[in-house]
This record gives C-alpha cells, structure tokens and sequence, in this order.
C-alpha cells in the first residue's frame, strides 16, 4: 500500500485506534499530522512514533482550532476521526442521567464538526473515515446511548455522502477491542475483555492494528462511499 505524497489528518490519533491509523498511514508513505486534545497523549504517543509524525493539539469540539488546523494543511487527502468527543453514558436506560446520554452525542458533534469544516479545505477526491461501533446496530443492555450514537454516525455518512462527492466517506465499526479506553490492567483487564467476547464467534479482543487496517481500506479503495465497514470478531452474528 503506498500513499507517498499524501497528507493525511488523524483526529484522536494519538491513542488506541487513532494512533494504530497514525502509525499505518506514516508506514505507507502519507504525511500525517496526529491531533488530540490530550497533551498527556501527545507526549506519549510522541515517544512511540516514528520521526516524521507531526502532533497538533486540537479540540474536535473547538471549531474554531478546527478550522485553524486545516487551512493549515489546505488540499490535505485524508481525514480520519477517531477521536471520542468526551466520556460516554452506560447503564439502564431508565436510569439514564439525561446529561449523561445527551453528552455521549459529543462524539458525533466532534465527527460533525470535522466533516463540515474540513471537508472544503481537503483535495477534490480526498477520503474521509469515520469510527463507530458494533452496539450500533446489536445494543446490548445498557448500552444505549453508546448505539444511539453509533446509529447517528452511520447516518450521517450514508446522509452526506453524495453531498461531498467527489470526495468519499466511510465508516469503520470496531468489535471489542484492546485499547486504553478500558482502563483495567493485568488479570482485571484480561478478565473484563474475556467476559466481553465470550460470545462471540472469534472469543478474544480485536487490536487497534486491526482495525486500523480496514480504515487504510477505506482510504484507499477509491469504489467505497457511504459504506460501513465490520471489524467485529462476528458480534454481530447470532
């Protein structure tokens, strides 16, 4: 896979699935810059990653720093936005803190915000990749607003999609997959992800290299637009 002379933007790069794209991208050739609004995230992932990666410290909920960012990079090829938004509402619905549910949608608003306002800096046929989720359309209990949001996600790009042709965007959904987000460590964290896959078809966690593969398909497939790609483990199989 050779993207040499591309530019590529990695939005919430500098972590799990982010920064497996980050390092992928750079792999195959592309100019990347990495944005995170962690600085603690930028410094690590800074010490993990080959030289020729640039780190901006960006807000996907600060449009104005957006903009910034890609006027910055004007005719950029590629973005992806990995990036979260914030933390994300779990439990029964019925004991839903509203705040709670209504701010898991920041990640949609951070996915938003990018599309709309990178977009119009980006080359005519560049590829935009989105990350959802398999509770998007397989919600296990409690985990409504986190597929409420992956629904939105998965919209909104089949929505815009013949809007900014010729430019493309697609959706990549992860399974479970072994990245900090989950926080536990040692036997806990083994543990938590065991009872997290333990139906599923393939009964472990998928890596963020995984995953992070079918983005750079996307990217590159120049015959994909709109579409939802499944990085699962089978989760949503029987």
């Amino acid at each position: 896979m050779d993207l040499g002379g591309k530019r590529a933007i990695v939005l919430g790069g500098t972590s799990g699935i982010g920064l497996a794209v980050t390092r992928q991208l750079h792999d195959a050739g592309a100019t990347v810059i990495a944005g995170s609004r962690s600085q603690s995230n930028i410094d690590q992932a800074r010490s993990v990653t080959s030289v020729g990666v640039s780190f901006r410290a960006v807000d996907v909920l600060d449009r104005a720093a957006l903009v910034s960012l890609f006027k910055d990079q004007e005719g950029f090829d590629i973005l992806v936005n990995a990036a979260t938004g914030g933390e994300r509402a779990s439990g029964p619905f019925l004991q839903m803190d509203l705040d709670g549910f209504q701010g898991s949608f920041r990640k949609l608003w951070g996915y938003t915000n990018s599309v709309r306002l990178g977009a119009e800096h980006m080359a005519r046929e560049g590829a935009i990749t989105l990350v959802s989720g398999y509770p998007a359309r397989k919600a296990n209990p409690g985990a409504s607003a986190l597929s409420t949001v992956g629904n939105a996600v998965e919209g909104f790009t089949r929505a815009i999609a013949p809007e900014i042709a010729p430019r493309r965007i697609n959706v990549v959904s992860p399974g479970v997959i072994d990245t900090p987000m989950f926080p536990a460590e040692g036997e806990a964290r083994e543990q938590f992800l065991a009872n997290a896959t333990r139906n599923m078809l393939i009964k472990r966690a998928g890596t963020a290299d995984e995953v992070a593969s079918a983005i750079l398909l996307t990217l590159t497939n120049d015959y994909m637009t709109g579409t939802t790609i499944d990085v699962d483990g089978g989760a949503l199989l029987p």
